[in-house]
């Protein structure tokens, strides 16, 4: 009784903005829908051009309206992609709300993102907050795509979303393997890509491209080993020569002759250089 309580309520919200925006306000909520790249050149002045671009900023706003404690910022990626009558549709939350936002755009009357599409995870180590996890969800319902974007450290975790997507267990697994991002609540986050006893996290910046482990097959044992790698540079043969290179300097060939008793170059003929 109380879930169908809170679905009336969103309802009359969502009516009730979507009413003051055709009325010709633009402004969601006291954060508002950040369009970005709307203004460019060869695009429509305004969001009202595009009837999807409309109907985004119109469900963004809603959302603001709805649960504005959970989203620290709306925005439509792309406003300006006139070719799909719109962009894509960005909601950034703390770290600690990410399921139950999830859980909100699955069960909202309005919004039924139904479909988990994917989940992963970009690193920028300059940041105190390094990772930036993404959730992809899709509405079959509205025809709907949107974008859930997060940011944690390396020691924060994340609520599981296969609570409510069970598709997310594998994607989830992925961003643990390859990023170190923990999530709690999970039912078997174990590594999904690299090999048992892998030590580190291969998508991140500081990772080096060499890694730490190679693998070898050991005659003697007759049985791959792991060890520690060992780059011995003494049997690197490094060659920078190229035969392709026959105009290394100012475009002329090697054997170039410029000051010819015949005026013209001995290039390429074999001619040798005459002596003064």
């Amino acid at each position: 009784r109380g879930l169908r309580g809170g679905f009336a309520r969103g309802l009359q919200v969502w009516r009730r903005f979507a009413c003051s925006a055709a009325s010709g306000g633009e402004k969601g909520g006291e954060k508002g829908v950040k369009l970005d790249g709307l203004k460019k050149a060869g695009t429509p002045a305004t969001w009202s051009d595009t009837p999807l671009l409309e109907q985004q900023t119109k469900f963004m706003s809603s959302v603001l309206e709805m649960i504005p404690a959970w989203v620290t910022r709306a925005q439509i990626h792309r406003a300006h992609d006139v070719v799909h009558n719109g962009g894509e549709m960005v909601l950034e939350v703390p770290h600690n709300v990410t399921a139950k936002v999830l859980r909100f755009l699955q069960m909202h009357a309005n919004a039924q993102f139904k479909a988990f599409t994917d989940c992963t995870a970009v690193d920028h180590p300059s940041q105190a907050q390094r990772f930036k996890v993404v959730y992809l969800l899709l509405s079959t319902k509205y025809n709907a795509r949107i974008r859930v974007q997060t940011y944690v450290d390396e020691v924060t975790p994340l609520e599981s979303a296969t609570r409510w997507y069970p598709g997310a267990d594998w994607f989830e697994r992925e961003v643990w393997d390859m990023y170190g991002v923990y999530f709690y609540n999970h039912p078997d986050l174990r590594r999904i890509l690299t090999d048992y006893g892998f030590e580190g996290h291969p998508q991140r910046k500081d990772f080096p491209l060499s890694g730490f482990v190679e693998s070898r097959y050991d005659d003697s044992t007759k049985r791959v080993v792991n060890e520690p790698i060992e780059i011995t540079q003494e049997y690197r043969s490094f060659d920078y020569t190229s035969p392709w290179e026959v105009f290394p300097e100012g475009g002329r060939p090697r054997d170039f002759i410029p000051d010819s008793p015949s005026g013209t170059s001995t290039a390429g003929t074999g001619t040798p250089e005459p002596k003064q």
